[in-house]
């Protein structure tokens, strides 16, 4: 009984925090986000976008030992790399789901790498951008879209 009640918790917990929650082997998904098909996401606020790489890449990277982080003031630009994440794996390059100015890195991950797989969506963002042409936006994924391109990627 104990499961059962701990589950139901679990799934009103993440319905509180707008987090999609699917039995692997589908990952976490944010709702409020914006996803690109090479799986990184993005979070809007103005013209600012907080991007990172999604649960589903994390996942299949393994565990991440090196972030490289592109340097405050980099301009990036929409589906093109800007670093890239080394796990026990592989090593894979991380794209911009917008274009824009590096505005601020996420020094944390110089020592601690493995935010990337603990917590993708929060404490394991890679950049922050000022985004140059916010209608780029339009072209992303959102959540739905993004967990129905997984399924049908995850299934070749």
């Amino acid at each position: 009984m104990a499961m059962a009640s701990s589950r139901l918790w679990a799934s009103k917990a993440a319905s509180y925090l707008r987090i999609s929650t699917f039995n692997r082997p589908f990952a976490t998904l944010v709702k409020d986000l914006k996803y690109a098909d090479s799986h990184e996401w993005a979070k809007i606020e103005g013209n600012s976008a907080t991007i990172g790489i999604t649960d589903h890449a994390q996942d299949h990277l393994g565990d991440v030992v090196y972030v490289e982080l592109p340097e405050v003031g980099t301009e990036v630009t929409q589906g093109n790399g800007f670093g890239a994440v080394e796990s026990v794996k592989a090593t894979s390059d991380i794209n911009s789901p917008v274009s824009g100015k590096v505005v601020q890195v996420n020094e944390e991950l110089n020592s601690s790498p493995g935010l990337v797989n603990g917590s993708p969506y929060e404490n394991g963002w890679i950049i922050k951008v000022e985004m140059s042409n916010a209608d780029e936006v339009k072209s992303l994924m959102d959540s739905e879209q993004y967990s129905k391109f997984c399924e049908e990627e995850d299934d070749h």
